[in-house]
C-alpha cells in the first residue's frame, strides 16, 4: 500500500498518550480535510469512537495507535506529515498537507467536490470585483447547491439576478447533479452590500 500519510513517532506517541487519558476503549484518530481542493480547506485531526468510523475510510494500524482517513481526503492528504515537536511549552503538534488546498478534481469526484471547484475558480473570481464572494453550505437530497453570500454579495439587491442567471446557470450546466441553488444567507446585514 502506498504511504499516504506520514505519522512520525513522536505524533504517533503524543497521540497514543492524548487517547489514554481520553479514558475511553477502542479509540481511534480521524483525519480529514474539510472544503478539499479549495482555498479554504482545513486538515484536521479528531477522536474517533467505533460507531463514527465511516465504512469506507481507509484504517493505517500503527504500533501505538489505530488511524481512520476520510476516503474523500486522500488525493488531498498526499505528502502529508503529522508531526510533534517537543519545546519548553510542552510541545506542538503540526500537520502539514500540501495538497490541501490543491484541485484534485476528477469526473468521478463527489459532487460537493465539484461544485466547489465551480465555485472558486470560475464563480468567486467574478464576484470578487464586487467584493463579494459565495461559499457552498451543503449539496442537499434534493439535487441542491445550498449556499451562502458573503461581502459585497450579502444584502446585495442584485443578489437574486447573480444567483439565478449567474450561479445557477453556471452550475446546472456543468454538474449535472445540480438541478436548483438555494441561498441561505441573511440579507438584512447589508452594510457591505455593493448594490442597496
Amino acid at each position: 500500500m502506498n504511504k499516504i500519510i506520514n505519522i512520525t513517532k513522536s505524533a504517533e506517541e503524543y497521540l497514543a498518550k492524548l487517547i489514554k487519558d481520553k479514558n475511553e476503549t477502542d479509540l481511534s484518530i480521524r483525519i480529514f480535510i474539510s472544503d478539499p481542493g479549495t482555498p479554504k480547506a482545513e486538515t484536521c485531526l479528531a477522536y474517533c469512537k467505533p460507531d463514527e468510523s465511516m465504512p469506507d475510510d481507509m484504517i493505517i494500524n500503527l504500533d501505538l495507535i489505530t488511524v481512520n482517513i476520510e476516503k474523500r481526503s486522500i488525493p488531498f492528504l498526499k505528502d502529508c506529515e503529522v508531526n510533534f515537536d517537543n519545546d519548553t511549552f510542552g510541545g506542538q503538534l503540526t500537520i502539514k498537507a500540501p495538497n490541501a488546498r490543491v484541485p484534485n478534481i476528477s469526473p468521478d469526484s463527489p459532487v460537493e467536490d465539484r461544485i466547489n471547484y465551480v465555485i472558486y475558480n470560475e464563480i468567486n473570481p467574478m464576484l470578487e470585483s464586487h467584493g463579494g464572494e459565495v461559499s457552498l453550505v451543503e449539496f442537499s437530497d434534493k439535487n441542491e447547491a445550498v449556499l451562502q453570500f458573503g461581502g459585497g454579495c450579502q444584502g446585495c439587491g442584485m443578489v437574486d439576478v447573480t444567483l439565478k442567471d449567474g450561479i445557477e446557470t453556471t452550475l446546472v450546466d456543468q454538474i449535472p447533479e445540480v438541478e436548483a441553488v438555494v441561498d441561505v444567507t441573511d440579507h438584512s446585514l447589508d452594510e457591505n452590500a455593493y448594490y442597496k
